[in-house]
C-alpha cells in the first residue's frame, strides 16, 4: 500500500466523515484516476518533440503515453490530419497514488515563484485541473539532458458531488491550494 492510499483510509476518510456527515465510508470521495496530458505542437515541424516528450511523460508517469492525433488538418498551423499533436496518460491504482505523492511533494515545492494552486480550477463535478510549465520540476527528469520545455496539464478525477468535497478532498492530501484573500 502506498503512502497516500494509506493516508486516505487512515486520516482522509474520517476527517470527510466529520465534515461532510457521510453514513458510509463507500460514500466518502476518492479520486478515482489523474490524467496528464501534453500538447506538442512542434511535432508538426519535426518528429523528435513528439519522441522526447514521449519519452518525458513514460518517465514521470511510469506508464507508456497515448498519441493524440488531430482530427483536422489546419494549414495555418502546418498540422494535417492524423499527425501526432499531444500525449497523454492516465493513471488509475497504485501509480496514480505514487503520482500523486511526486507530485504535490516533490515537483510542486520546485515550482519557480509559487505561491499556490488556483483554488477555482474546478468544474462543478468536483473535478480539479492544473497546468504545469516546464516538465523539469519532476525528479526524474534530468535538466542537462532537457532539450526543450514542455508544459503539461493534469486533471484529477473524483468521486465527490460537489467543487467544495473535492477540494477538501484534495486540502487533505497535501495539494497547497491558495488562501482565501478577503
Amino acid at each position: 500500500m502506498t503512502r497516500l492510499e494509506d493516508l486516505y483510509k487512515s486520516k482522509v476518510v474520517p476527517e470527510l466523515t466529520n465534515e461532510f456527515g457521510y453514513k458510509n465510508p463507500m460514500a466518502v470521495p476518492r479520486i478515482k484516476k489523474v490524467v496528464v496530458s501534453m500538447g506538442v505542437g512542434r511535432a508538426s515541424v519535426d518528429k523528435k518533440f513528439l519522441e522526447l516528450a514521449r519519452k518525458d511523460l513514460t518517465m514521470i508517469t511510469g506508464q507508456l503515453p497515448v498519441v493524440c492525433k488531430a482530427k483536422k488538418s489546419v494549414s495555418n498551423f502546418k498540422v494535417r490530419e492524423g499527425m501526432g499533436t499531444g500525449l497523454k496518460v492516465t493513471v488509475r491504482g497504485v501509480r496514480m497514488y505514487e503520482f500523486m505523492d511526486r507530485l504535490i511533494n516533490l515537483a510542486i515545492p520546485r515550482i519557480r515563484d509559487f505561491r499556490g494552486l488556483n483554488r477555482e480550477s474546478f468544474d462543478g463535478r468536483g473535478n480539479y485541473s492544473m497546468g504545469l510549465g516546464e516538465q523539469s520540476v519532476f525528479p526524474e527528469i534530468n535538466v542537462a539532458k532537457v532539450e526543450f520545455q514542455q508544459g503539461m496539464n493534469i486533471t484529477f478525477e473524483t468521486t465527490a458531488q460537489t467543487d467544495n468535497e473535492a477540494r477538501r478532498l484534495l486540502q487533505l492530501f497535501g495539494m497547497p491550494f491558495k488562501e482565501l484573500q478577503e
